[in-house]
């Protein structure tokens, strides 16, 4: 019986090690939307924008001023990662092939996009549980509220901050952000 507790004991010790907060984003391994993983750490000293993203929102149009941001600063250490998300109003019911097609036709998109996750609920995808949650990040509890929340993370893979969805990706803030140094 005493091995069966210290074996318990010892489980729950490694899982509380495991939940631990992470320092930065580079430990995560995401799928792309063509089903491919794409590790994070790849990313390593370059300034992130994720973003979850819908087609069927009344924010929709911002997939045109992140394409933009991406092709105007994406040479600078810059890179969006989108991750499509059906959380709010059912906004985004495609499949990933359906999205991938949406995002090309309608918007010229040539950033990443992942494949289509849950942003907040029982089902949140590791990532976005890392995103929201300061016990984890480090940093700040940052409930998702909509399609188009952007979060930023800096060169060392840190959370800076969480943007509300209604500010344009071109904002003021956000291009400041981008060429900080």
């Amino acid at each position: 019986m005493k091995r069966i507790f210290t074996g318990l004991f010892l489980l729950m010790t490694a899982a509380a090690l495991f939940a631990q907060k992470a320092d930065d984003i580079y430990g995560f391994n995401v799928k792309t939307i063509d089903g491919e993983t794409f590790a994070m750490k790849d990313l390593k000293g370059k300034k992130i924008m994720i973003v979850n993203v819908a087609s069927k929102c009344g924010l929709t149009p911002q997939y045109a001023a992140l394409q933009k941001l991406y092709e105007q600063y994406g040479d600078k250490n810059f890179v969006i990662i989108a991750f499509p998300a059906n959380n709010f109003a059912s906004q985004e019911p495609g499949t990933n092939a359906e999205i991938k097609e949406f995002c090309t036709a309608n918007y010229g998109v040539t950033f990443p996009v992942m494949e289509k996750i849950s942003v907040r609920g029982d089902d949140i995808a590791p990532i976005y549980k890392w995103l929201t949650k300061k016990e984890l990040n480090g940093v700040a509890d940052a409930e998702v509220t909509w399609n188009f929340q952007k979060f930023l993370i800096d060169e060392q893979g840190r959370l800076v901050k969480s943007i509300e969805p209604k500010v344009s990706p071109d904002s003021e803030e956000i291009i400041d952000w981008i060429l900080e140094k």
